[in-house]
Parts: structure tokens; sequence; C-alpha cells
């Protein structure tokens, strides 16, 4: 692959001003010379891959900086692919912003102003001048399901409020375990290139299965609390 600068950004999804920012800030090596035409190759491609990927973390450009800083800059686009697989289970849900047209579509169901109301008091949308952002799309349906029951408000927030709360250290808990037990290691035997393709299947695998167990887990711990509730003889 060999793309002039125009290319890569394009291919990246960012302006050529960017690219040459990162270049300039040393997150890209330089690009291979062709006479006066600097030319990039799929090594730079995943490495502007990876920074938008840890920018969709919320990172600082310091904070990028000093994580790119971990990875050699001629670290082959197979390590970078991996970078950014190791990295996706954990990214967060990307905003939208909807009318309420669309809106209602993704809902699956006509959504009122007091609907919204309590959507954006449970923190899954926020209510703009002429559209709506949807902070977790993945929520929306099940939230305004949610929204419609014969439910006090509060009681609403107060049980999102608890299952953002746990969920939220038990993703953290989760990712530390994966990095102490398999990406360090991996690591300190010196990134084997036999060892990549399986660890690029894993971190492809493990969030859906992760949220299928974590959902059956709760199933069963929710069947055992009610039990608890229930008078014996």
């Amino acid at each position: 692959m060999e793309l002039t600068v125009d290319e890569l950004a394009a291919r990246a999804g960012v302006s050529v001003r960017t690219v040459r920012f990162y270049a300039g800030r040393g997150l890209l090596p330089p690009p291979r010379l062709r006479g006066r035409t600097g030319l990039y190759g799929a090594d730079h491609l995943a490495r502007l891959e990876l920074v938008r990927e840890l920018q969709s973390l919320g990172l600082t450009l310091a904070a990028i900086e000093k994580h790119l800083e971990k990875i050699p800059l001629d670290a082959p686009p197979e390590d970078l692919a991996l970078q950014r697989a190791l990295l996706s289970p954990w990214a967060p849900e990307q905003t939208e912003e909807l009318d309420r047209h669309e809106l209602d579509r993704r809902a699956g169901r006509h959504l009122d102003d007091e609907a919204l109301a309590r959507l954006e008091a449970l923190g899954v949308v926020e209510l703009l001048a002429d559209s709506v952002r949807v902070v977790s799309p993945a929520l929306l349906g099940i939230s305004a399901e949610l929204a419609e029951l014969p439910m006090p408000l509060d009681t609403l927030i107060a049980s999102h409020e608890a299952v953002d709360r746990y969920t939220t250290a038990l993703a953290a808990e989760l990712q530390s375990v994966f990095q102490d037990t398999i990406v360090r290691p991996y690591r300190e035997r010196g990134r084997p290139p036999e060892e990549r393709e399986q660890l690029l299947e894993l971190a492809t695998k493990l969030k859906p299965l992760m949220i299928q167990s974590l959902v059956t887990s709760f199933q069963r711990a929710v069947d055992k609390a009610i039990r608890r509730t229930v008078p014996h003889d």
C-alpha cells in the first residue's frame, strides 16, 4: 500500500491537516519518500485508526501520546490492529443526534414530551433545540419501554443508577483481569506472531460472550433475590 497524504487522510476519515498534526506530534512515523512525494503505507493507516480508537475512549492527546510511546514506530499493521481489537471491547458507545421522527423509529414507538423527559432524567438522551442527542443508542429501546411503565421516576432513576454503578465497576475489573492475565504476558513474551491471531480472535469474541454471561448471571441473581423474599415454612 502506497498512499499520498490526501489518500491516507481519506482512507482514515480525517483531514490532511490532522494527519500532518499527528505526524508533527510523533504519533505517526515519517513517510517513505519517492522523490519529493511522501508515501504512506498500511502501518500509517493502522496507527491513525488506533489513534481514533483511543480518542473514542475519551483519552486526551497527551494520554494517547504516552500510550503510543510503548508501541515501536516500526510496529507492523497486524500489531496495531491487535491493539485496536484489545481496546474495542471496552470502548464506549458513540452518541447520535437524531430528529424526533428518526428517534421514534429507532425506539420503535412514539415518544411524547413526557417520555422524553423521563429518558433525559435517566441519562439516555439529551434534549437539544431542534434534535435529540442519544447518549446510549443501545439502551434507547429498552429505556423507552421502561419509561412507559407506571412507575415513579425516582424508582426508575435509582434503578438505573444502581445498574450503571455496578456494571461500570464490573467492566473495569474484567478489563483489569484481561490485561493482567492475557495481554501483559503476551507482551512480556515479546509479542510472538504465532500468538497474535489467537489473541485477536479472543478479543473479537470477548465482548458478546461476556455480555451473554452477564445477562444469564444477573437473571439467576434476580431469581435468588426473589426467592429470599418469599416466606418459607
